[in-house]
């Protein structure tokens, strides 16, 4: 079931709050455990508290910025009948663009750290100086 941490909700608030066009560095990803399906996100609206926005991908091969609905994700049972989950040691490292620009690349989300690398070259980003660092398992 999808818990998001009020400190974590509180840091989408605020992103949700920044001037439009902020690219923002991802604060939580949610995935299906026994599937493709991805979402990282960057905020929440703040006209509108169950809509989310980031990077989302069903596993079909078109990745795609947009909004979510919270609710609907808390819903949400794959072909097991087990709901999403939230990546509990998911460190973004760079903003919602570079991860954007490599998953249009890869036609999927992806944390791969030479696709990401890539990703930023071509964008002329580099690794957020506020993201938290990697986690370890």
């Amino acid at each position: 079931m999808i818990v998001i941490p009020q400190h974590l909700y509180a840091r989408l608030v605020a992103n949700g709050q920044a001037p439009d066009g902020t690219d923002h560095v991802p604060v939580i990803k949610f995935f299906d455990p026994a599937g493709a399906a991805t979402w990282l996100i960057t905020e929440v609206s703040p006209t509108e508290p169950d809509a989310l926005f980031g990077l989302c991908d069903l596993g079909q091969g078109f990745p795609e910025l947009g909004y979510v609905s919270l609710t609907e994700l808390k819903s949400v049972k794959n072909r097991l009948g087990i709901p999403l989950e939230r990546d509990l040691f998911f460190s973004a490292r760079y903003p919602l663009s570079v991860y954007a620009e490599a998953a249009r690349r890869a036609e999927r989300i992806t944390e791969n750290d030479t696709d990401l690398a890539e990703a930023a070259k071509v964008l002329g980003q580099e690794a957020s100086p506020d993201a938290d660092p990697p986690a370890t398992a």
